[in-house]
């Protein structure tokens, strides 16, 4: 065993590293720990920013659905204004209609009156024209007289009825 080279080396190995593996080992296990500590470090700045992520995605989709609840609140604020001014539109069309049909209502009852007076002022000149060629023709003096006598007396009960 003393004698043979493998045994040797080691021992050379092992007397290596126990004389010169502490002054290896403290600058190896440092970078390995500041190694460590940066990985540390970049896992916590990670693990921090993705919490900053989804704290900004949560905003980002409150923020979307409050401004889809407000789009969806216009619109239906728009279709009931439009209904509202729709109706309106629509009742004021019909208000105006029935002021035109009034109106020509009314115009033809004055052509209606108007005419219809006409026709009896036409009426009333004929029946004097009549009048006028028939009386002297089968009325006397003497029957004349009694006549205007008789509707003198009546004069007054004529005009209380046409009064009333």
């Amino acid at each position: 065993m003393f004698h043979e080279a493998g045994f040797w080396v080691a021992v050379s190995f092992v007397l290596f590293f126990v004389l010169v593996g502490k002054k290896l080992w403290t600058p190896i296990a440092a970078v390995l720990d500041s190694r460590a500590e940066l990985i540390r470090r970049e896992l916590d700045e990670a693990a921090r920013l993705r919490r900053e992520a989804e704290q900004m995605l949560e905003d980002a989709t409150r923020e979307r659905e409050q401004a889809l609840a407000e789009a969806r609140s216009m619109v239906e604020q728009s279709r009931k204004q439009a209904e509202d001014m729709a109706a309106k539109a629509r009742a004021e069309a019909e208000a105006a209609v029935q002021r035109h049909e009034q109106m020509a209502r009314d115009r033809i009852s004055a052509v209606e009156r108007a005419a219809l007076k006409e026709v009896r002022q036409l009426a009333i000149d004929a029946a004097v024209d009549a009048a006028h060629a028939i009386i002297p023709q089968t009325l006397d003096d003497k029957a004349a007289s009694a006549l205007v006598d008789q509707a003198l007396a009546g004069l007054p009960a004529a005009m209380a009825r046409q009064a009333a």
